[in-house]
């Protein structure tokens, strides 16, 4: 299932409002090709990777990577977002980024919650 907000995106060479998918069923986060070089520089990934599409047996080859951060509910978050040619949407945040920062998907009530213990940096 799918819930859909605009947030605000950093890199070091600026910031964007993407329009953002929260897909609980997408392994990975993405961002497309464009908005990832207005934000921030990409990195070879050191084995690309071949995805499966929608469409039975189509393949798609990611090769690049950046990391970014993202403000969603007045928490500041930052993962690894893998450069996708010829993505339909800004950016996706996927089930690893979920599951990092506990983000939960309400689709009852259509509301994404998060819980700002996670974002507070502990060192012990």
């Amino acid at each position: 299932m799918i819930l859909e907000r605009e947030l605000e995106f950093r890199g070091s060479r600026g910031t964007e409002k993407l329009n953002t998918l929260f897909d609980s069923g997408s392994t990975y986060s993405c961002v497309s090709p464009e908005k990832a070089e207005a934000l921030e520089q990409s990195l070879p990934l050191s084995d690309p990777i071949d995805v499966e599409t929608a469409s039975k047996g189509a393949f798609l080859r990611i090769s690049y990577a950046t990391r970014l951060d993202f403000y969603l509910n007045g928490l500041r978050l930052t993962d690894e977002f893998m450069i996708v040619p010829g993505l339909s949407e800004d950016a996706i945040i996927g089930a690893t980024t979920l599951q990092k920062w506990k983000i939960k998907l309400d689709f009852e009530h259509d509301q994404i919650i998060t819980d700002p213990r996670v974002a507070k940096l502990k060192l012990i």
